[in-house]
């Protein structure tokens, strides 16, 4: 695959909304209100100081489009232990570097022993191009006839992928969007047969979903498909996290690799749905994540994104939240695609859409009937849970009121239905 184009403006937004909302937001009175921080601040500073110090220059904004190499032959043990390697989509916009936590990307791999019916997880470790890992990864050992999914996510805008061999993407069966028109942060290898695999294990009573549970708050555990916990676009990214240290060196988040590196290292995380649901939403609820081991950390079971939607396809309860036409990964050039909707929901186990129909604006109206009762209800759960961002809300109450608002309006819903966000 080449080297594809940058994304629309409505794609940008969408991509950094999750992150980092604009604006904290409160709620007041059942509606959502913007807090207008800035006006009177600088009105104060402007009257106490005469000779203002002159504005500093703006820090140079990081690249936010990145590619990431892939091995030859990702889908067996020696390609998930080679290092997936990052560098920028287009170096005049600057430098890629993995230890950027605004740039970096992250590989999650699922991998399913057909005889067994089990599953297990992998996180190949990214680096910077030119560097070599902080210590080497784990090589994996697979069970014989192995079926291998491979899902990506990225801290920036755009994910690139392109091979370290000229069969590599082929070899994966890899797609990170239609054409010359990109996902995002999102793309997958081998997703499609992986997914198959797993649900003919469930059919055939060797691979068993966990038993749907009740949360604290007396409703069903929340699944990345819930409508009290989707965004504007769901299901992407993934829950790998790596050590990164003080040189830019990475390596893979282990326990033998924390005890071995010492102290000067911190552990960087891939800002994602499945995260959020698994480390944040569904521990402040009582609700476990679903999780199987970890090949690269003996002793170790971790969560993944291809748990949590097999969880979804099998707990989760109506409306189910499904990606949608009007989600901006989904879209070319800011309009909806069939196709690549289509292509998105192959690589999260999601049933094709027949027609666009009215789907974009059921959507929204699903969001709008689940996701603020729910926020009310979960209330004092969320404002005692860490919030993913502490810069951008206090808890996870604030977090997910605002991250609902910007999704609203990045789906485009007060159009939809004919509502202005209330």
């Amino acid at each position: 695959m080449s080297l594809l184009t940058y994304p629309t403006t409505r794609q940008h937004r969408a991509l950094r909304a999750r992150r980092r909302p604009r604006r904290p937001l409160v709620l007041l009175a059942g509606g959502l209100v913007a807090l207008a921080l800035f006006g009177g601040a600088g009105a104060v500073l402007a009257a106490t100081a005469p000779q203002p110090a002159p504005a500093a220059a703006p820090a140079p904004a990081h690249n936010p489009n990145c590619t990431l190499l892939v091995p030859a032959q990702p889908l067996t043990a020696a390609g998930l232990a080679t290092p997936y390697r990052l560098v920028a989509t287009d170096r005049r916009a600057g430098a890629c570097h993995e230890a950027n936590a605004d740039q970096a990307a992250f590989v999650e791999a699922a991998i399913l022993d057909p005889a067994t019916g089990r599953v297990s997880v992998y996180r190949p470790l990214v680096t910077d191009v030119d560097r070599r890992p902080a210590a080497p990864p784990v090589a994996p050992v697979l069970p014989t006839g192995a079926v291998v999914g491979i899902w990506f996510g990225s801290n920036g805008d755009t994910l690139t992928l392109r091979g370290q061999t000229p069969t590599a993407l082929a070899a994966g069966t890899c797609v990170n969007g239609l054409g010359r028109s990109l996902f995002g942060q999102f793309a997958y290898c081998d997703a499609v047969a992986f997914f198959r695999a797993a649900n003919a294990a469930i059919t055939a009573g060797k691979l068993v979903v966990p038993a749907a549970r009740t949360g604290r708050d007396g409703l069903p555990c929340p699944t990345v498909r819930d409508f009290g916990v989707v965004d504007q676009d769901q299901s992407d990214n993934v829950v790998s996290s790596y050590l990164v240290l003080g040189n830019g060196r990475t390596a893979q988040n282990t326990a033998a690799n924390r005890a071995g590196l010492g102290t000067g290292w911190h552990v960087m995380s891939n800002g994602s749905d499945n995260g959020l649901v698994d480390r944040f939403v569904g521990p402040a609820l009582g609700c476990p994540a679903w999780t199987a081991p970890d090949l690269g950390d003996p002793g170790a079971s971790v969560p993944s994104l291809a748990l949590n939607e097999l969880l979804a396809a099998a707990r989760a309860t109506a409306p189910v939240a499904l990606v949608p036409p009007n989600d901006p990964m989904t879209q070319v050039n800011g309009r909806s695609s069939l196709a690549k909707t289509n292509l998105y929901r192959a690589g999260v186990d999601q049933q094709a859409l027949a027609t666009r129909g009215t789907s974009a604006a059921a959507y929204c109206r699903n969001l709008v009937a689940v996701a603020p009762p729910r926020l009310v209800r979960d209330r004092s759960f969320f404002q005692q849970a860490p919030s993913p961002d502490p810069a951008a809300a206090p808890n996870l109450f604030d977090f997910l009121t605002q991250r609902l608002h910007a999704s609203y309006e990045l789906l485009g819903c007060a159009k939809l239905l004919n509502r202005p966000n209330d």
